[in-house]
């Protein structure tokens, strides 16, 4: 018998596939598409919007590849402008910005380092100010950096986790809420290593695990201004940060202990935020965790 595993949607190839050697590599971070030994797929080719954002606005950050950049397109692609804030991939981001404006919409991109306050302010004044407005914001900037051993793990690192994965989720939302009020939609990044911890990742799965936690409070302190706030927490996903972050042999075997035995693509993980971003398909949802996991379950 011969069991066939769901594989990548639109014939891209996996990027994880039986020859996993040649994948054996590594990048500077934060992680650049075009050095990739093999590209993520996160442009949303065959994606088929049916406008559910139109007349939107959102701001995604970390949205200049991966993740942030199939939600980008999928959300131009249902109607919405978009604005994504990054730290320095100029090339990732400005690739980003010209599939979004070939679907017809309107894309700014803000480079910065959002574990500043500051920072964070003015990239929500700036998509205001440039965009007309704010509907909806998505928190997905994240920094990673794994540790063999509890003892490693500094307190410089542990704190610049916190300020990118969740404090820059805080100073972000908070600057964003007065936009939002009234009809709008947050939707935050989390992780499968914030549900159940990862011991290399220590800081990491604290840090998402952290953004769980802000997402319930949020939804239940944000209820009465008619905000939503709802979170994706995904299973491993083929993105730059991960060649950037992680040793050349587990970026090889990458996402190869899931059910489907393969990383997600960001093209298969972006609906779930079209899903939470728009009102006809989720208007009663708020405070809930989405977590696509490739087949894996979680207890409770």
């Amino acid at each position: 018998m011969v069991v066939r595993l769901p594989a990548c949607p639109d014939g891209y190839p996996s990027p994880v596939t039986d020859d996993t050697e040649h994948r054996a590599h590594t990048i500077a971070y934060p992680g650049r598409t075009e050095e990739m030994a093999e590209a993520p797929r996160d442009e949303m080719r065959a994606y088929r919007g049916r406008d559910l954002l139109q007349g939107k606005t959102a701001l995604i950050t970390g949205g200049d590849s991966g993740i942030g950049r199939a939600v980008a397109i999928a959300f131009a692609k249902e109607g919405a402008d978009v604005a994504i804030a990054y730290l320095d991939e100029d090339d990732d981001a400005a690739h980003t910005v010209d599939l979004v404006e070939r679907e017809g919409r309107r894309a700014r991109a803000f480079a910065g380092d959002l574990a500043d306050p500051e920072h964070c302010a003015e990239v929500v004044s700036r998509t205001v100010a440039e965009l007309g407005g704010l509907h909806l914001l998505v928190n997905n900037v994240a920094f990673q950096n794994p540790v063999d051993d509890f003892m490693e793990l500094s307190p410089g690192q542990w704190r610049r986790t916190f300020d990118v994965n969740v404090d820059s989720f805080f100073h972000t939302t908070r600057a964003a809420v007065p936009h939002l009020t009234g009809g709008g939609a947050i939707i935050n990044t989390g992780s499968i290593n914030g549900l159940r911890g990862n011991k290399q990742l220590i800081d990491y799965a604290a840090a998402k695990g952290a953004v769980t936690a802000l997402t319930y409070s949020l939804a239940q302190s944000l209820l009465d201004r008619h905000i939503r706030v709802n979170c994706v927490a995904p299973g491993p996903v083929w993105t730059p940060l991960i060649p950037a972050t992680m040793p050349a042999d587990k970026v090889a075997g990458f996402g190869t202990q899931t059910p489907y035995g393969r990383a997600a693509q960001p093209d298969e993980i972006a609906p779930s935020y079209v899903f939470f971003a728009a009102d006809q398909l989720s208007s009663y949802y708020t405070g809930e965790v989405l977590a696509p996991l490739g087949g894996e379950t979680l207890p409770g």
